[in-house]
């Protein structure tokens, strides 16, 4: 799949979103985080992917006026690790997904998600 020239890569977007509303700390309109990002977009498009964040659960949203303002809600781990969950919850079998998942880790990967397992059932 060729992709045009001046086109994101796929995520991009999201993160330069993400990127935005962190720096500024605090609650940002769409208008607001359009602005923020490198080349102009269509307001409807960063409406777009805020939407998409917020039902991420990567930011909040509030009313302001007649649109909403929105805050960054997670850090950068947290969001990965619930896309992690969105993909493994999507899959067709849990246990393949994570047996080739677990077949990839490093060694050190490995201890280190041994450590955390342990851990979270002592919990």
């Amino acid at each position: 799949m060729t992709r045009s020239p001046g086109r994101r890569d796929r995520g991009d977007l999201e993160a330069e979103v993400l990127a935005v509303l962190t720096a500024a700390g605090s609650a940002m309109t769409p208008r607001e985080v359009a602005a923020g990002l490198a080349g102009p977009l269509a307001y409807t498009t960063v409406m777009t992917v805020l939407t998409r964040l917020h039902e991420k659960g990567a930011v909040t949203r509030e009313r302001a006026g007649r649109a909403y303002a929105y805050s960054f809600q997670r850090d950068e781990d947290s969001r990965l690790a619930a896309q992690m969950r969105r993909l493994l919850d999507g899959g067709t079998s849990r246990e393949r997904v994570l047996s080739h998942f677990v077949g990839e880790l490093s060694a050190e990967e490995e201890s280190l998600l041994q450590r955390l397992l342990r851990e979270a059932g002592g919990q």
